[in-house]
């Protein structure tokens, strides 16, 4: 009974908060590029960018994001990327933490991406 009310609890606080960011595969996320539907930021460090980032993404380095989420548009639907997929979770949950609804975290990061870059 006591496992039950704590699992419970944790619904509870979790599922309340209404901001959550969907993980995306590096095909998904293409999907979206393509289709025009995301604004992709690229949390990498200015050195990772510059050596090959996707076509049109915007960099904003996870040191700084907390600060700069301050100037993006919260209805806007955002693509977040880095070389892994960990720091690009961070910036995620740094936005739906601030009430951004539309956030993807691209898993995998550019480690798997396949598609066209830009340097």
């Amino acid at each position: 009974m006591r496992k039950l009310f704590t699992l419970l609890v944790v619904f509870l606080l979790t599922g309340c908060s209404g901001s959550t960011f969907e993980n995306v595969t590096t095909e998904k996320a293409k999907e979206l590029i393509d289709e025009e539907k995301v604004i992709v930021l690229d949390v990498r460090t200015p050195e990772e960018y510059n050596s090959g980032h996707i076509p049109d993404s915007e960099l904003v380095p996870l040191k700084v994001f907390e600060g700069m989420s301050e100037d993006l548009e919260k209805d806007k639907n955002y693509l977040l990327v880095c070389r892994s997929g960990n720091r690009s979770q961070q910036a995620a949950e740094i936005l739906t933490s601030k009430g951004f609804k539309n956030v993807y975290n691209m898993t995998g990061g550019m480690n798997s991406w396949t598609y066209e870059i830009e340097q």
